[in-house]
């Protein structure tokens, strides 16, 4: 499998964790000219933009340290134009996660980082 082949797989297996998770899934690999959030979803009254990182061990660092500040503005500007374009107001109560797929181990970092840049 190429590089998109693994990180689609690895996608939909954070997918369904968060499935399993009470997540509601909206939709997978939202792109914009701002960006690409790779899951998007419904969890206890938030609408959640998902971040998914993966690493095959633990040489390879933290999936969570790929999140860095830079990450975080695309994912902000892309979140703000989603919401721009599917209706949702300001104060849409949003949140940011990660979720971290290191081999087989999956875990969630709900509210990882707060907004940063964008439309709003």
């Amino acid at each position: 499998m190429n590089r998109r082949e693994i990180g689609t797989a690895h996608e939909r297996e954070a997918g369904a964790y968060l499935a399993e998770h009470g997540y509601e899934i909206l939709e997978y690999n939202f792109r914009c000219r701002a960006g690409e959030i790779d899951i998007i979803a419904k969890e206890d009254g938030f609408l959640v933009f998902v971040e998914v990182k993966y690493r095959r061990g633990q040489g390879s660092g933290d999936p969570l340290e790929a999140v860095d500040k830079r990450k975080q503005r695309i994912i902000s500007r892309t979140a703000a134009y989603y919401c721009f374009t599917h209706g949702y107001q300001e104060t849409t109560p949003c949140r940011f996660d990660v979720v971290a797929v290191r081999g087989t181990k999956i875990g969630i970092l709900k509210n990882a980082f707060d907004y940063c840049g964008g439309f709003w």
